[in-house]
């Protein structure tokens, strides 16, 4: 009888911890979520989307935790990083971001511009001062130059901004799971805490899909 009394009251104990964990981050306190599901790049994965902005000393110091994040993920989450563009005056930021990515330069240079801005204060504004800095890094200045001002660059801002509508984004960094959970610092309680609520968002999409995470 004791021995059964014991096996039941450890039952209850791991009923109740696993409510409790399961109730951990609560929709509403912790994450929002989205009246209208974004559509994501790849189906077949799950999405996390950051949405930031060179310009953002906020995003400058959560970068290098994104980093290490992102580096620990499974092979079934991938990062989306949306450069935001509040004003009209973003728009160089904006184009630069965009002309990285089309000029496959991105990994070199992402957190050298955050670096450039924020620690050496320099001004990145034209086309001719972001060519001149992808030059440094082995692009061909003249082809610096026409992507920065080329359609393909233009079209991806176009669909940043419909992104950033999407998500319904207050401020940066905001970080949007699966097209539809949305996390920013405010509510999970700082930038560290924000990549908690995401891992706890990634593994509640895992189980809403049936899926596990794959080996390492």
């Amino acid at each position: 009888m004791r021995i059964l009394v014991a096996l039941l009251g450890l039952v209850f104990s791991l009923s109740a911890c696993a409510q409790e964990a399961s109730s951990e981050y609560q929709e509403g306190k912790h994450y929002e979520v989205l009246e209208q599901v974004v559509r994501t790049t790849d189906p077949s994965k799950i999405e996390v989307a950051e949405v930031f902005a060179y310009s953002c000393s906020h995003c400058f110091d959560f970068e290098p935790l994104l980093q290490a994040w992102e580096k620990k993920q499974s092979a079934d989450v991938y990062l989306a990083q949306t450069h935001a563009m509040w004003n009209p005056q973003m728009e160089p930021l904006v184009r630069g971001y965009y002309t990285s990515i089309a000029l496959k330069v991105k990994e070199k240079t992402h957190m050298a511009i955050f670096n450039a801005l924020h620690l050496e204060h320099k001004q990145i504004v034209t086309a001719e001062q972001w060519a001149d800095f992808f030059a440094a890094y082995g692009v061909d200045k003249a082809k610096a130059l026409s992507t920065f001002n080329s359609f393909g660059v233009t079209s991806q801002i176009k669909q940043a901004e419909a992104r950033a509508r999407g998500y319904k984004v207050t401020g940066t960094p905001e970080m949007v799971v699966e097209g539809k959970y949305r996390v920013s610092a405010r509510l999970a309680g700082g930038h560290a805490e924000m990549l908690k609520v995401v891992d706890f968002l990634v593994a509640k999409t895992r189980a809403e899909r049936g899926t596990k995470a794959p080996a390492q």
